[in-house]
């Protein structure tokens, strides 16, 4: 690997020679921009604005501009000549643990390789002594014009530099939170926790780029003259609103279908919910020869219940039995009477003789 920068690790009185070496590349497809009626190439030209002469890289130079829009002009020899300790130097400042770091700080990643045999001794030392204090360093370094700060930290039996924004740099935060006040059920956070149990950990060197692949794919089916495959599109969904429970349940479930199909290990089970009703459980099983379950006891109970019933309705029905001819015979005598008056009613009086 090509080196960036050559220097030297300043670790108290200890001086350590080392190569930068970039630790991450760009993988990302770049595209050049064209004239689409004819292919051609588009091209940038860096044009004066004064005299309208295209320049060469030779002729251009560095200014700052002030606030008024005019130019102040810096050299390389202004900044060449500014007392910049860390020129050539990575100068560790601190050690402190790890997790102090805050991850928004992280920038680009380097390797610090020995720089020839006599940087092996100080290296390792530097090393080993990184991994049973269990802490990284802080250092200053300078690179590209500007001094910036770093994190030292052991990476296999190489030692790892990440570059650090300034703690000047991080915006707060507090505008990106949502304004809204929101409260949080603990069935929806259950559901949450057995979706992040479900899906588990990943083995990251299995993670690939899929729409990088697909790039590829596209250009080189286009280079043999083929059609690119039309894939529809998802379809769109935003801005619908959606029950936050169903698509939790829904999540789980995904995830344990697709864990089962592919995944290996054990998958989590989903915590039962304080605020959903527990189904009844099933009635136990005889646990000794003539003790009856609590099952038959119900069934025993429904059934004695079943023949009270019975029994008290035969009852009532013997009663209305009985009392029937009574009432019948009431019926009749109330009839009888009837028909008397009557009878007198129409019965004409006979006349007094005289």
């Amino acid at each position: 690997m090509r080196s960036i920068w050559n220097g030297a690790i300043s670790f108290g009185l200890v001086s350590i020679p080392i190569k930068l070496v970039n630790a991450t590349e760009n993988h990302s497809i770049s595209f050049r921009q064209i004239h689409t009626a004819d292919g051609g190439r588009v091209r940038y030209r860096k044009v004066c604005e004064i005299d309208g002469e295209e320049l060469s890289t030779e002729e251009i130079g560095k200014a700052y501009e002030d606030a008024d829009g005019s130019m102040i002009p810096i050299t390389d020899a202004d900044l060449a000549s500014l007392p910049l300790p860390t020129a050539k130097t990575i100068e560790i400042v601190a050690f402190v643990p790890a997790d102090t770091i805050d991850p928004l700080q992280m920038d680009a990643a380097y390797y610090l390789s020995a720089n020839g045999v006599p940087a092996a001794k100080p290296y390792t030392l530097l090393r080993e002594a990184l991994k049973r204090s269990q802490k990284v360093a802080i250092a200053k370094f300078a690179l590209r014009g500007r001094e910036r700060l770093g994190m030292l930290r052991v990476v296999d039996d190489v030692i790892a530099m990440h570059g650090l924004l300034w703690p000047d740099e991080i915006r707060a935060s507090e505008d990106a939170a949502p304004e809204a006040d929101v409260s949080v059920r603990e069935a929806e956070l259950d559901l949450a926790d057995a979706l992040m149990d479900t899906l588990g950990e990943v083995d990251m060197a299995t993670l690939h780029d899929d729409y990088r692949a697909a790039v590829e794919e596209l250009i080189a089916a286009k280079a043999d003259g083929a059609l690119p495959r039309a894939e529809e599109a998802p379809a769109a969904e935003g801005g619908k609103v959606i029950d936050l429970m169903a698509a939790l349940e829904s999540s789980v479930k995904a995830a344990k279908a697709a864990r089962g199909e592919g995944g290996e290990g054990e998958v989590a089970e989903v915590t039962e919910l304080s605020s959903r009703k527990a189904r009844k459980s099933a009635p136990a099983k005889k646990t000794a020869a003539g003790k009856t379950t609590p099952a038959k006891k119900t069934a025993q109970t429904r059934t004695t219940q079943a023949g009270k019933s019975t029994a008290t309705k035969s009852t009532t029905a013997a009663k209305k039995a009985a009392a029937s001819p009574k009432s019948t015979g009431a019926k009749k005598s109330t009839a009888t009477t009837a028909k008397k008056t009557a009878a007198k009613k129409t019965t004409p009086k006979k006349r007094a003789s005289a």
